[in-house]
């Protein structure tokens, strides 16, 4: 009997969309229930398990799961022993000390002896002693932004993404203690035929993260700029070009860095570049 990678996500939450929709970007189907807390793949070797995002590094270092999709912040503070096998790119956000507004906040120094709510101890007790600074935590597990309003603590640490919850309830975020993102995770304790299974997996992954950071790009260019236009388009080894059937002009192929996206278009365009389409990458295999 072929053996199956176990994977862990989270039961619920964005984190949970965010990815079965990788897993989809891969191919893989998962079987996907109303409530389950275990489904199987119907075209691949994987079976998931639905669990609580602080337990996961827990079922990684036991071995009941072979791999994990995991914020890197939860692994920081319950799993930092756990190897990351990649970095996913999604579900990003920073770990961070925030304070009442109407609070003076000079530096780190100011949390000395200070209480501080949170649910990442670790975490918060790793950045403090960097800097000689001790505090009193109280730990909760849940809504923290509310401790400093009912005499509970002076400050908190919490996750943050775009800091909208840490205003409604009247704080401004002071130190950025970590950033993170989704990761995949992976037990010491996977045997080699599951190890081989994610290799598979991973070259999907990769295949998926590379086509999600470039723009496929086709456009209409003048022959007697075709040299200009080609050396702002590397492509994945070099573009594509094909003559058009109007004599003097080119069709060129090829991708751009979404990050420098816009840039390369208003150059394209101003060496005479015309018709340019572009269209999102779903897979791109190197």
């Amino acid at each position: 009997m072929t053996k199956k990678i176990r994977i862990a996500i989270q039961k619920s939450g964005r984190l949970n969309e965010d990815s079965l929709q990788i897993l989809k970007d891969c191919g893989v189907s998962i079987d996907n229930g109303r409530d389950q807390l275990k489904a199987n793949a119907a075209n691949f070797p994987l079976e998931v398990f639905y669990l609580r995002n602080g337990d996961i590094p827990q079922y990684l270092r036991d071995g009941v799961v072979d791999i994990a999709i995991i914020g890197e912040n939860v692994l920081i503070e319950k799993g930092d022993d756990i190897a990351i096998a990649q970095k996913l790119g999604f579900s990003k956000c920073r770990v961070s000390l925030a304070v009442p507004k109407g609070t003076k906040y000079d530096s780190v120094k100011d949390f000395e002896g200070k209480k501080i709510a949170t649910s990442y101890p670790n975490t918060v007790l790793g950045y403090l002693s960097q800097f000689n600074v001790k505090a009193d935590l109280h730990i909760i597990n849940g809504s923290v932004e509310i401790a400093p309003n009912i005499g509970l603590a002076d400050a908190i640490c919490d996750i943050v993404s775009s800091g909208s919850t840490l205003f409604k309830n009247g704080l401004k975020e002071v130190e950025v203690m970590l950033k993170s993102e989704a990761v995949l995770a992976v037990s010491s304790k996977i045997d080699t035929e599951r190890q081989e299974i994610l290799d598979k997996l991973l070259f999907r992954i990769q295949s998926v993260l590379k086509g999600r950071d470039y723009k496929y790009v086709l456009l209409n260019a003048p022959n007697d700029r075709l040299d200009e236009i080609i050396k702002m388009l590397p492509g994945m080894k070099s573009p594509t070009v094909l003559p058009l059937a109007e004599e003097g002009w080119s069709s060129v192929h090829s991708v751009i860095d979404k990050n420098e996206f816009w840039e390369v278009i208003d150059k394209l365009k101003d060496s005479g570049a015309q018709g340019i389409l572009v269209s999102d990458i779903e897979k791109m295999v190197l």
